[in-house]
């Protein structure tokens, strides 16, 4: 068979080692079906992470996050710091700061049962020692401090207008039903509660959400230094809430 246009060669190559028969894996990839769940694993910042329908494909807004995420626990000498990852699916934010950071102690929470299995076999995957823990965000109980917070909540209405790929991604992973800022003030609340003097909290946002999530987080942070980011694309996508 002849590689489709649509299909790197790369993926090709990988879908070619995983399947003998690839006409209905095509068909698939025609319909809008992610071709990272049939070849079942991403590249995210340089670490192998596996992805099924149960979990959303970590994409490059989210390394950016990563990336920005570690500049500031540098800068703010948190490097031994305890972290606190929100809605962490994959595994794959806790994965890298891990990685890159060894000193970090990070724990992950899912309300999924199913993403934190995937989450526990990425962090054997790639030999890090996190603690992945099956937690509603609405029924936060945990006891510890936090210096850091980091997620990448729900944050599209269902209304919104999205790729094709997105319907085939875990439903409640994407969306968010009324207060399209529910899931940012319930991590304030939490915050609040859990995070030690100094402190980050680092979230990836709707990029049309940026000022109404500056203004809310001032609110429950009127002390901190609230600071509005963007992504490759110039999109606002980051916002970071910091108090050294």
């Amino acid at each position: 068979m002849n590689r489709p246009q649509n299909i790197s060669k790369k993926d090709f190559q990988l879908l070619q080692e995983k399947y003998s028969n690839l006409d209905d894996v095509i068909n698939k990839i025609n319909n809008g079906y992610p071709i990272q769940y049939l070849i079942g694993n991403v590249d995210f910042y340089g670490y192998l992470i596996k992805v099924n329908p149960n979990v959303l494909i970590p994409r490059f807004e989210t390394e950016g996050l990563v990336e920005k995420t570690i500049d500031y626990i540098k800068k703010m000498d948190l490097c031994n710091a305890s972290v606190l990852d929100i809605g962490t699916g994959s595994g794959c934010i806790s994965i890298v700061l891990k990685k890159e950071l060894p000193s970090l102690e990070v724990t992950a929470i899912d309300k999924s049962r199913l993403a934190i299995r995937t989450a526990k076999n990425n962090g054997k995957l790639n030999k890090v020692d996190i603690n992945f823990i099956s937690k509603d965000l609405f029924k936060f109980n945990l006891v510890n401090n936090y210096d850091v917070i980091i997620s990448n909540p729900p944050y599209i209405s269902p209304g919104d207008k999205v790729s094709d790929e997105l319907k085939y991604e875990p439903y409640n992973a994407i969306y968010v039903l009324g207060n399209p800022l529910k899931y940012y003030e319930e991590i304030f609340k939490i915050g609040n509660k859990v995070l030690n003097e100094k402190y980050l909290i680092a979230l990836e946002i709707d990029e049309d959400q940026g000022n109404n999530l500056k203004r809310l987080a001032k609110k429950y942070y009127s002390n901190a230094k609230i600071i509005l980011d963007k992504d490759l694309a110039g999109k606002d996508r980051y916002l970071f809430i910091i108090n050294e």
